[in-house]
């Protein structure tokens, strides 16, 4: 019976201090801190917008070229008995300067026999002459009432000596242009693309013996978009206008020579009669004056040939803002963060885009920060950090 009843009593013991147990570690714990989990703020990089002034740009590319290009051709035939130094290829004259001389030799005889046919052909003039007095007087002293014809009277005589006379004259003229032509001068300063000709060369007339090109002025074709004439004054040309009376806007030419950045100061001084129908191009004709001469030992000469970069100084603009490319979103959008950290989505109207910046003339204040970094989730009115740059540091980062 005992027994029965410890069977009982010892397990009930066994599960009362258990639950005691338990309630006692319970009640001992040490009370549990919660922390609240920190919200997170996306760190943006900033630029400040400042209104500015500025000279709008267009840019283009071309290669340099001549203002004149002529080819050497002798209007005489003849052996060659002189060639100047400066005639090869990449030499340089002067206007005026005897560039090959043919032999002259057979032109000087040609000179003097028409000279012997001009005193041949006066002589027969005042003979003719002579004989018409004497035919007007015989036809007088035979007292006849009929007046005498022209050829009695030798008038047609007369005037074909008067013509012989004047195609002689001609023809000593004509042999003195020739014996002119045995100099060929050069019709301006320039340099020799290239040439074949040498002394002891028999050369004829039409043949072409060299390639010549001006160096007083380099001129420059260069393609503009029809868009980009709104930022520049180009010169159209209407009729009645004098050429020399328009002035266009000046230029920069770029160029890379021997690893080394030079810029030569230029004009537009003409635009082109069409527009490309391919392209829809309007082409403007840069010049530069006195490409070859020697400004200093550094720079080197602007050759026909050299591709270079050309930058059109343009209209002047005010209170507008250049902003980096990677600051515009969707076309005509920038994140503007507000006086409380928050991003704002503000419509700008872009004036012009440029390869590496944007000018915006509307939807901005002076001293706005622009968002310039790149968000994977981004809501209008999100909280954001800011971490200022300088604009032209975001190109290197």
């Amino acid at each position: 019976m005992i027994r029965n009843i410890l069977r009982v009593i010892i397990p009930l013991l066994i599960l009362g201090a258990g639950v005691l147990g338990i309630r006692y570690f319970i009640s001992t714990r040490p009370a549990v801190e919660t922390e609240e989990t920190p919200r997170l703020i996306p760190v943006v990089r900033t630029i400040t917008a400042e209104a500015q002034n500025m000279r709008l740009t267009v840019s283009s590319q071309a290669t340099v070229g001549p203002r004149a290009e002529t080819s050497l051709v002798p209007e005489i035939s003849g052996r060659i008995v002189f060639v100047s130094p400066s005639l090869v290829a990449g030499g340089f004259f002067e206007e005026e300067e005897v560039l090959l001389r043919i032999d002259p030799y057979d032109y000087r005889l040609a000179i003097t026999q028409a000279e012997s046919a001009i005193a041949q052909a006066r002589l027969n003039l005042e003979r003719e002459k002579a004989e018409a007095v004497v035919a007007r007087q015989e036809w007088s002293e035979l007292g006849k009432d009929e007046p005498a014809s022209p050829l009695v009277l030798r008038e047609p005589q007369t005037a074909y000596a008067e013509a012989s006379l004047e195609s002689a004259i001609a023809s000593l003229e004509m042999a003195r242009r020739n014996l002119g032509k045995t100099e060929i001068r050069a019709p301006y300063a320039g340099r020799v693309r290239r040439a074949n000709v040498d002394i002891g060369q028999y050369v004829s007339p039409g043949v072409s013996l060299a390639q010549l090109y001006s160096v007083d002025v380099a001129e420059i074709r260069i393609p503009l978009p029809d868009k980009e004439l709104a930022y520049i004054d180009i010169p159209l040309n209407y009729r009645g206008d004098d050429p020399e009376m328009r002035e266009g806007p000046e230029v920069l030419v770029k160029a890379e020579f021997a690893g080394k950045k030079h810029t030569w100061k230029g004009r537009i001084v003409r635009t082109e009669g069409e527009i490309d129908p391919s392209s829809r191009m309007l082409y403007a004709i840069v010049r530069v004056e006195d490409p070859y001469g020697r400004r200093d030992q550094v720079k080197p000469p602007l050759a026909v040939g050299m591709f270079v970069d050309v930058e059109i100084q343009g209209r002047w603009v005010s209170d507008v803002f250049a902003l980096p490319r990677n600051a515009i979103r969707e076309m005509d959008t920038v994140w503007v963060v507000d006086s409380e950290s928050r991003l704002e989505f503000r419509e700008v109207n872009i004036l012009k885009p440029e390869t590496s910046r944007v000018i915006i003339d509307e939807g901005l204040l002076d001293g706005e920060l622009i968002c310039i970094s790149t968000l994977d989730a981004v809501v209008e009115g999100m909280e954001v950090r800011t971490e200022q740059v300088e604009i032209g540091e975001e190109a290197a980062s």
